[in-house]
This record gives structure tokens, sequence and C-alpha cells, in this order.
């Protein structure tokens, strides 16, 4: 899965720019005033507001954050103190969202509260107790390692895994705690696998596969959900897709609705679930067809007509996933009404950007497997619009917004469900053909070891030029490669390798010649309510990130982390790429020779045109010669 994960016609349909969200007010200072030993902090309510009215807030003055500082900007229209309450949980949460908390006075205000920088976010999350879907997954392992390092005091988290082969459920944790991402984690906290739980489950299954007592368990301590689990496969069957990105979604809502202290239900969602419209809002838009009758359908149509009705079905989607991550996000705002809900939508996710450490990725979805692809001198052309923007959006952003989003629903208690998107073209854009070009740049600085051929990889636009270069740098080789195999008494697979990379790059097709825009309006008010110290830690402005540098760490971490290879072979595979020029070269001068010999032998026109060139550079030779001779004298 390109960026829990895919990437950038088609007719679309017009939007209700009323449902945008303005940009907030950032809020005055305000003043401080201690009674007590406890500081009464009040804020100004921005004109946004998604909840105003009175509510205090007294925070212990040693609680205070030195680091955080209040933002300022223009007043708001009311005036809120915000009670301590916030700093804990709920005693006897009834599943209904807290509303109550707060005392409108203008009904048809959007605003949101804005809040006391004095609640950091490590300072939330102190003595919380986490539950989080795709545990296992790419996101959910950054999100676990991002959870245990910069919010230490946090209580526990909860991981939902699957038994898988013959690994049990403390089996697969062990894997991904030991592994290299945990490294950091594990010299600044030694004892952090203590504060991690498994709890046996599966997605697919009834009530979500948990025991009795492990729900039980779930109900009387979770404080925040993370639901991350889904299937990011392109080209998966609509009836698995349904199952594991819509039912499931079903699955959670009824679970939670259970938890007794439930402050905050974060979903991961994709920012291509509305890829039929051009500009995308931070808004939940109603799907074509209801989920429920797309699970009804699903009871009783077997597979064969059910595939046969799928595109149908999907209407302008290019695939299930994003398909069913629509239906999911309208289940869970249906079915979930009266939870603390958020939706955050990422583009295409790709490797680290900064944490736990640059490049860091463990997986062939989104941008990697087409990043090692091209590495291998594989992968040659590519369908695609070369100034189409390719929003890759490294996976610390989306992690951090998971974890300021689950902060702040918690805490500002908004009257609706707020959608964050998670994307990078709108502030940075970086195109696909400057990706190519860094690309091909980074791996033959940095190449792979038993490349196939040397790195060059292009963007195609055009549909004839991108089949011929897919017989000629594609197919022809395989075949060659595949003969060869044969010959030596081994099995053929290049065939069936390229085979397998054009259903990818077709499936990719939609998101590398389309772009899209998407509001951020949410994403810039929740910058507004984090205090410098969080912003800092928790950071999801993509502005500073450096396109060129990135993409030569996501290469260079490919090698390491997804191939395992080691460094140290760099000289052997550089003499390689070498020795392959070398090939290239010979080749290709042995090819034009042979076919210029050919033309000469069969064409009169051909051996003059050939005799005049050979004359022209004779001339060429004798003039220079004789203007080097006058110079002299």
């Amino acid at each position: 899965m390109m960026s829990n994960q895919p990437g950038s016609g088609v007719s679309y349909s017009a939007i209700d720019s009323d449902s945008r969200l303005d940009n907030p007010s950032v809020t005055e200072k305000a003043p401080f005033s201690q009674h007590q030993g406890e500081v009464s902090v009040k804020t100004f309510i921005g004109t946004n507001s998604q909840c105003d009215g009175d509510i205090d807030l007294t925070v212990p003055s040693s609680n205070k954050s030195d680091n955080c500082t209040m933002n300022t900007s223009s007043p708001s229209k009311s005036l809120t103190s915000v009670d301590t309450s916030i700093l804990s949980p709920p005693h006897h949460w009834n599943g209904t969202h807290p509303a109550t908390h707060f005392k409108s006075k203008s009904p048809k205000s959007h605003s949101v509260n804005t809040l006391s920088m004095d609640l950091t976010v490590p300072m939330f999350f102190s003595h919380k107790v986490i539950f989080i879907t795709g545990a296992t997954g790419f996101i959910g392992k950054v999100l676990i390692e991002k959870l245990l390092r910069s919010c230490p005091d946090l209580e526990c988290v909860y991981c939902l895994i699957r038994p898988k082969n013959k690994q049990t459920i403390q089996d697969r944790l062990d894997e991904i705690t030991n592994s290299k991402l945990f490294d950091r984690l594990r010299k600044e906290q030694p004892n952090f696998a203590s504060k991690l739980k498994p709890i046996g489950g599966d997605m697919v299954l009834p009530e979500l596969g948990i025991s009795e007592s492990e729900r039980q368990m779930l109900e009387q301590s979770v404080h925040v959900v993370f639901h991350s689990a889904a299937t990011v496969r392109f080209d998966e069957p609509l009836r698995v897709a349904v199952e594991m990105n819509v039912i499931a979604v079903q699955k959670m809502v009824k679970l939670c609705k259970k938890f007794e202290h439930l402050m905050a239900f974060v979903h991961v969602s994709t920012a291509y679930a509305n890829c039929d419209r051009p500009y995308i809002e931070e808004q939940v838009y109603p799907p074509p067809v209801e989920p429920q009758k797309i699970i009804d359908v699903l009871e009783w149509m077997d597979d064969d007509m059910l595939e046969l009705f799928t595109p149908k079905l999907m209407g302008d989607k290019p695939n299930t996933y994003t398909y069913t991550k629509q239906l999911a996000e309208h289940v869970l705002i249906t079915e979930g009404a009266g939870l603390p809900l958020a939706i955050i939508r990422p583009s295409i996710v790709g490797a680290a950007w900064k944490e736990p450490f640059p490049g860091w990725i463990d997986n062939y979805n989104g941008p990697s497997g087409i990043y090692i692809a091209a590495g291998r001198g594989i992968l040659r052309s590519m369908k695609g619009e070369s100034s189409a923007i390719a929003d890759i959006v490294p996976v610390d952003i989306p992690v951090n917004i998971m974890i300021t989003v689950a902060w702040y629903t918690a805490v500002a208690r908004p009257k609706t469900v707020l959608v964050y998107h998670a994307t990078t073209g709108g502030s940075n854009p970086f195109t696909w053909g400057d990706m190519s070009g860094i690309v091909n740049k980074s791996f033959k600085d940095t190449p792979l070891e038993g490349c196939f051929r040397r790195p060059n990889v292009q963007i195609v636009s055009n549909s004839f030029l991108h089949d011929y270069w897919t017989c000629v740098s594609h197919l022809f080789p395989a075949y060659i490669c595949d003969i060869a195999f044969r010959l030596m008494g081994k099995k053929p697979r290049m065939v069936k390798l390229y085979n397998r990379l054009h259903r990818s790059i077709e499936s990719l097709k939609f998101f590398t010649s389309n772009e899209w825009q998407w509001a951020n309006s949410n994403h810039d008010m929740l910058k507004h309510q984090l205090c410098p110290a969080d912003l800092k830690t928790f950071y999801f402005d993509p502005l500073p990130l450096h396109w060129p540098t990135y993409i030569e760490n996501y290469c260079l971490g490919a090698k390491k982390y997804v191939l395992n290879e080691d460094i140290s072979g760099l000289p052997a595979a550089r003499a390689h790429i070498r020795k392959l020029r070398i090939i290239r070269y010979v080749f290709n001068s042995t090819v034009a020779v042979i076919l210029w010999r050919v033309l000469i032998a069969k064409s009169q026109f051909a051996r003059n045109l050939w005799f005049f060139i050979v004359g022209l550079v004779f001339k060429f030779v004798q003039y220079f010669r004789i203007t080097s001779t006058m110079q002299k004298s």
C-alpha cells in the first residue's frame, strides 16, 4: 500500500463550498492569576470553534510548562475558562459525546475553544490507556514508537494483533519491538516493552475475535482509540475490501460505544477516499450507495457476479480501496454518532522524514516498491504526468497529526466530527518528474546490489511511447533473460516478475496521471492550538521538507531496511554498475554498426549519405589542422 496507503480524465462533481471551515483565529495571551497554589487560565474562543460556552480550567501551578507560551492574535467573540476535568477521563462515560459540558452562547457558531497551553500533549497522555488496531502495519508501528518515546508517562498501549502462521500474538509483538525501528526508544527507555499489551483478535471475526474477559478490560480502561487497521491493496476483491474496511468499522464503533472512559476515537482514512473530486473539503461526503446496501448485497451475491458488478458499483473510483474507505467514513459518522470521533486522511504514505530516523521504511507499499524496481534497473518506463504533483507524505507527519488530534478531540470536545488532511502538495509541491530524476541519481550514487540494469526510470505521459518502452526496455530483455535461464537449466522468472510490475504500475496510473487539492483549515487550526514545545515534538508542517534530501534518504532506507543490504557492499555495487554501463555502450554500439552496415549494403541512398557524412568529417578535420598551423606560424 502506497501512502496506508496510495498516490496523485475524470469527470468531477461540484462541491459545496459553504461546508468548509474557515481558519480559526489564533488566541490572545491570557492573563494568569495565582491563588492558593493554583493557576486559573482563561482563553479566548476562536471564531470557528466547534464548541463554545463557559468551562473552567484550573491547573496546578507545579504542572505549568516553561516551554509552552500562548500564541497571540486578534481577540475572539466569547471568553471561556477550562475545567480540570479534561485532564482526566470522565468517571462513567455512557458512550455519548460530552456536549453537556458546554453552555452554548451562539447556536449558529461552529467555533472550537482555544486550549490552555498548560495542558501539553504529553501531559494529556499521562496515565492514559491506548487501544490501537493495525499495530503491525507501517503507520501502527511508527505510532507506537512515537507515543512511547514522546509520552513516557502513558499507562499502557493495547495492540490488537491476530496470530499469523505459527506465530503467537506475543511473538509478533516481540518481533516488532526488536526491530530497528525501536533502537532509539530502546536506548532511552530500556523497559518500554512492558507498556505494550497484545490483544488477540482479527478484524474479520465476529466481535473482532476479542475474548469476553479482554473486551471487558478494554471497556473499563481505554481512553484513546487509534483505528488504522485496513487492507490497502488496490486490487483487493470487493468482498474482502468491504469486510476489512467497512464492516470492521461497524464492529469498532459497536465496541467503542461500551468504553466507559473514551475520550477520543481517531480513524485513519485516506486522502483519496473522494478522488472523484478535484477539490476535497474537510468533510465526509455522502457515498453513491448506502454502505449497508452493499453489505447486504455481499451476503447473497456470489464472487463471479460480484466481480462483474464491481466497476458499476465503484463508479469513478479507481479501485476498491478508495471506494471502501469512503463507505467507511460514512459508516463511522452515522453509526458512531455521539462518540468523540476524528478522521485523518493521509495521502501516499512514504518513509520517515525525521523520526525515528530519516528514511526508515519496512515495506514495498506505496512508492517503496516502485523505487526499488527503479533502483534495480527493472522499471524503465512508468505511465504518468511528469508535471503532476506527487503527493507523498512522510509517515511521521500523519502519525504526529494522529497524536495531536487525539489530544485536541479529548480536550476541546468539538461538537462535530473534524476531518484532517495529511498531505504535502498544497504547501510543498513536488512533481513525479522531479522525483524520477532524484531517484535515478540516488541509486546511481548509492546503487543496490545485483542490479539488472542501470537505474534510468522515466515518467511517460504518451501512451504510445510508454507501450513502446515497455516492449523494448521491459519485455524484450525479460524474454532474453528467461531464454538464458532455460539454457542454463534454471527456472525462468523475469517475464513473471515484469507481469507483476506492470499490474502494479497500472493500478498506480490513476494517481500518477492526476492531481488533487485538499482543504487544510483544520490542519492549520491544529497548529495554532499547540504550544511551541509540542509543535517541535509533534511536527506535522511539511513546508520545511527538502524533497531531494528526503528522496535520497528514502532510497537509502529502502536499501538498508527493506532489502537489508549492508553499506559495506557499496564498492562492489558501484563496480557492478560500471560493468553494466560498459555492457550497455558496447551493446548499443554493436547494434548501431550492424544496422548501419545492413542499410549500406541494401540501400544506395544510405551509402551516399554515409560517404557524404564521412566527407564532411574529413573536411572539418582538414580545416581544423590548417587553422591550427596558421595560428602557430
